[in-house]
């Protein structure tokens, strides 16, 4: 499942964007494979805004540097598709349709049968269910134009971009890779960056309902240290971050709801949630999900994994490790 809007081959590197950094991993094409390259860079707000290019000179010059610095010039890169760009749809087909002409029909039903709140989508699907008369599918969906602006501008750049993916596949690859998952389980992924979250419910490895959520930011509320990894302390009012938290915990709790009452009618509901995130107090926020739901909650560990002998992977990098993995499973 991802954005088919390239070919691929090899010497990949894995870049995650958002509206605050730039993040890359290049895998040693060993096994099992090893992270052999990571860096960061923070994004001064107004670059990228809500998962948009809203200044794409000063993005290009910043992502100019990075390949200098980083020595990564000329190589092909997969990269995540920002959440706020995402959607994932179910959608209703007839039986009869094969695959080799899915793609097809979708494309000339969207805007017709089926209604996306933006026009000229770069999609993909999933199949689901087949009752004989409809097949289900998941469809998942970008505004080209926003995709179109990343890959431009990589090309740009003289990297060569082979492939677009979302974040919470990238995550449970990982998840998945590192054998945390268990089967028939309801995995509710929580990605708690420090300007966005991104919550999605998996059953097994289909993601099924995702929805994404803003965090203010404001700079002059946060201590930003500059190294080789972004380390923030915030400045402002605490209240002003537990009214953040309790937001999240409020639509968290929401959407897990939903997925119980609406989509399934009692019969499943949520057996895990998954935390990740780069937001700096994310212990804190491990610890009120955990005060608030029954719900186990778990984090990747990366303790016997990837880290060789170039040293520890931050956590902040668990999508671009996700992001790496994909087509080496």
């Amino acid at each position: 499942m991802a954005f088919t809007l390239f070919s691929s081959k090899n010497r990949i590197i894995n870049l995650v964007l958002n509206d605050h950094s730039v993040r890359f991993v290049e895998l040693k094409q060993t096994d099992p494979p090893a992270a052999q390259k990571w860096c960061e860079r923070f994004l001064p707000p107004g670059i990228i805004t809500d998962g948009k290019i809203t200044d794409s000179d000063s993005l290009a010059n910043i992502l100019e540097e990075c390949i200098d610095e980083w020595k990564i010039q000329r190589r092909q890169v997969r990269f995540i598709v920002p959440d706020p760009l995402v959607i994932i749809r179910k959608v209703s087909v007839p039986a009869d349709i094969q695959e080799d002409e899915m793609k097809g029909y979708l494309y000339l039903e969207l805007g017709s049968s089926i209604h996306l709140p933006f026009e000229e989508p770069v999609f993909d699907f999933y199949p689901l269910a087949n009752n004989g008369k409809t097949k289900n599918l998941l469809l998942f969906a970008a505004p080209e134009q926003y995709v179109m602006e990343y890959a431009n501008l990589l090309t740009s750049l003289k990297l060569t971009p082979i492939a677009a993916d979302i974040s919470p596949l990238s995550l449970y690859r990982l998840y998945h890779h590192l054998g945390y998952s268990r089967d028939h389980e309801v995995l509710f992924t929580v990605q708690f960056d420090l300007t966005s979250v991104n919550l999605c419910i998996f059953e097994g490895s289909v993601p099924l309902v995702m929805r994404q959520f803003p965090l203010p930011f404001n700079i002059d509320h946060w201590d930003v240290k500059h190294d080789n990894f972004n380390e923030f302390k915030y400045t402002g009012e605490t209240e002003e971050l537990v009214i953040q938290f309790e937001e999240i915990l409020n639509e968290i709790s929401k959407l897990a709801d939903f997925y119980r009452f609406t989509l399934t009618n009692e019969k499943r509901d949520v057996t895990k949630f998954l935390l990740n995130g780069d937001h700096p107090m994310l212990p804190a926020i491990y610890d009120e999900i955990k005060d608030r739901f029954d719900t186990p909650i778990e984090m990747i560990s990366l303790d016997t994994d990837f880290n060789k002998k170039q040293g520890s992977v931050p956590f902040t990098l668990l999508l671009s490790l996700g992001l790496a993995l994909k087509e080496v499973q």
